[in-house]
């Protein structure tokens, strides 16, 4: 974390003289001085009083070029913070108001502005709130390719001994080629250190952390891994540009009783999701599915309106006709108008056509017309992906989950940069054509715990067993069991082994594997996150 030094904003001034006139002899008249007031250094905090943040945008302790920024201050930084939560927080009255001042750093102050309270499972109520820097994120947004070699990692451990697996790959990277990495690999070695027992050095930090998570084009890599049946081999892969994929697999499954289709779904951003989503829709639509298994097991969220075009070609124009898919609710300040765009609050349709994001507003979507929808699903189910489960069952589309809880976030926010750094905090909750949006400890399989909200399905614990699409690979092969005659496989020891352990991290992007707050921000970028444009 960086820390700027503060600029000091006073305006220099001199003594001031005054020489007046007297009488006689020459003599000089006394000379008063006046000692001007001390000038301020910058506003002052007044606790419960709360300047318009338009006073403090952009005022900048280190102006950015070619943008709005002018030069300003750290502390001018933070009082816009404190009035930009003041004005657009969810639960802006339940953060303690602390002087900017008292925090020298912007980021460690914007980390108190949230809520500590917790839900009914005590787990935090707002576990969503962070920042990264603007450029890093609208890069990201844009789907700009990036130092990688298309493959995410899941760190199930991050310190000896270190679980490092490889969730997925894409096609379009090096790991997806022959001789690279499969689903389920454990990563055993990488150039010459102990990927899993190896010391907490530095050192070995900084190599680990470079071939798992590139930042040069071109660098080699060795890693030997250890696949899903116990079996070694090394794996020599050159770093490339990558972009993400949004839909990394698609499958369509024949079955006595109809086509079964899969999509593999990572995320509702970037902008180019949308037309990765069509084109896999289109693919179930040509092939006249009766089921549509819909993966969301590392979907993290993304872009609202993404999810309601989803939630459209799964149910299709005559479902969905005039209903909600979501309707935001701001804070008890905002009861009729969105305070972040100004703009009357309207609730979110399912939307039919294109909205220009990477596919043309005259463009009709595809419609299933299906009645029910698989969701695989992990606690890496967050946001948009949440969304999509909500507003479908708000039309009575019966959502049936395989797989474990989803990570609890019928929250969203406007991600909103200032001097450099984009900032997320909650300012809206999410509600169905039914008005629910209570699920802040997360959607189910029925029997999962006592808190979450109870779906029909199966609880299987995601085990890195198989190819993702293939009708072996342990979530999709439930799906296909639950569809054949309701019922769900039993446990094994795959399953109980699992579940010991402690998902730390699931990551794609350049990060440190110490689990410091970068990495939890990139974290939070990818996996939660719901946008509304």
């Amino acid at each position: 974390m960086t820390h700027n030094l503060k600029t000091i904003l006073a305006a220099g001034a001199a003594l001031t003289l005054l020489a007046a006139c007297g009488g006689g002899g020459g003599s000089n008249t006394p000379t008063t001085i006046i000692t001007p007031p001390p000038v301020s250094e910058g506003p002052t905090f007044e606790a419960g009083k709360f300047d318009p943040a338009s006073d403090f945008i952009a005022q900048c302790e280190n102006p950015r070029a070619g943008t709005s920024d002018r030069a300003g201050s750290t502390l001018l930084e933070k009082f816009w913070l404190r009035s930009w939560t003041d004005e657009t927080y969810l639960w802006y009255d339940e953060v303690t108001d602390l002087d900017p001042a008292s925090i020298a750093d912007r980021l460690d102050y914007f980390a108190e502005l949230r809520t500590f309270a917790t839900t009914a499972s005590g787990k935090p109520k707002d576990e969503f709130h962070f920042s990264i820097d603007t450029e890093t994120y609208e890069a990201d947004r844009a789907g700009e390719a990036s130092a990688g070699y298309g493959a995410t990692f899941r760190l199930l451990r991050t310190s000896p001994p270190r679980d490092i697996r490889i969730a997925y790959t894409q096609d379009n990277g090096p790991a997806g080629e022959e001789g690279g990495f499969l689903r389920g690999d454990k990563i055993l070695e990488v150039d010459g250190i102990d990927a899993v027992n190896g010391a907490n050095t530095q050192a070995d930090l900084d190599i680990l952390n470079e071939a798992i998570f590139p930042t040069r084009v071109g660098d080699t890599h060795i890693f030997v891994v250890e696949d899903t049946n116990g079996t070694q081999r090394t794996v020599t892969l050159e770093t490339a540009d990558v972009v993400e994929l949004p839909v990394t697999d698609t499958a369509i499954i024949d079955t006595e009783s109809g086509k079964v289709g899969y999509i593999h779904f990572t995320t509702f951003s970037p902008f180019t999701s949308e037309k990765a989503i069509y084109d896999a829709m289109i693919e179930m639509e040509d092939e006249d599915i009766s089921d549509l298994v819909l993966d969301l097991r590392y979907n993290g969220g993304g872009l609202l309106a993404v999810a309601a075009q989803t939630g459209f070609m799964i149910a299709g124009d005559a479902a969905t006709d005039g209903r909600t898919f979501d309707r935001l609710t701001f804070s008890d300040k905002n009861p009729t108008i969105n305070p972040v765009t100004g703009q009357t609050l309207r609730p979110t349709p399912f939307f039919g056509t294109g909205l220009d994001f990477s596919l043309d507003e005259d463009v009709d979507l595809p419609e299933l017309d299906l009645d029910r929808v698989f969701i695989l699903s992990t606690e890496r189910t967050c946001s948009a992906s949440e969304a999509v489960i909500n507003g479908l069952r708000g039309i009575d589309v019966e959502v049936i989950l395989i797989g474990s809880k989803t990570c609890g976030k019928p929250y969203g926010f406007y991600p909103t940069d200032n001097c450099g750094e984009t900032y997320f905090t909650v300012q809206f909750r999410g509600a169905n054509d039914k008005g629910f949006g209570d699920y802040a400890d997360g959607f189910e399989p029925e029997g999962t715990s006592a808190f979450g909200v109870q779906t029909p399905g199966c609880n299987i614990e995601d085990d890195f067993i198989g190819q993702l699409g293939a009708e072996d690979e342990t979530l999709l092969s439930a799906a296909l069991q639950f569809r054949e005659d309701g019922t769900c496989p039993s446990p094994d020891v795959s399953v109980a082994q699992s579940k010991t352990q402690t998902p730390d991290i699931f990551i794609d992007s350049p990060a440190d594997m110490l689990s410091d707050d970068r990495v939890r921000d990139l974290e939070r970028l990818r996996t939660l996150r719901i946008e509304v444009e």
